[in-house]
């Protein structure tokens, strides 16, 4: 081989070099554009894993504050039927002790 073939040579030696070079900085780059992206998404589903705790948080939340009417009618039903029941129960033993008041006399 003659210097002149072994110049040529050398000089597409160093051109793929470049090339090659040049290639792998743009996957590096690459790479890094995918590890940013793969952080992003695994940061967007621990998000999303507390945005649905919360959800549920707040779901039960708001069946305890539905529920609470209904719970307070229920109560408010009891005391009317104890007050009532009392009432009558007090007029009755009234009136037992009244007869037998009479009928002691």
């Amino acid at each position: 081989m003659e210097n002149e073939e072994i110049a040529v040579k050398i000089t597409a030696l160093e051109h793929e070099a470049k090339s090659a070079k040049h290639r792998i900085d743009d996957l590096e780059v690459q790479n890094q554009a995918i590890q940013d992206l793969a952080l992003s998404v695994k940061e967007l589903t621990i998000n999303m894993g507390n945005m649905l705790e919360e959800q549920r948080r707040q779901g039960k939340d708001i069946d305890k504050l539905k529920a609470e009417p209904a719970e307070q009618w229920s109560s408010m039903k009891r005391t009317i039927f104890n007050t009532i029941l009392g009432a009558m129960a007090g007029a009755v033993a009234t009136g037992l002790i009244y007869a037998m008041a009479q009928y002691i006399k």
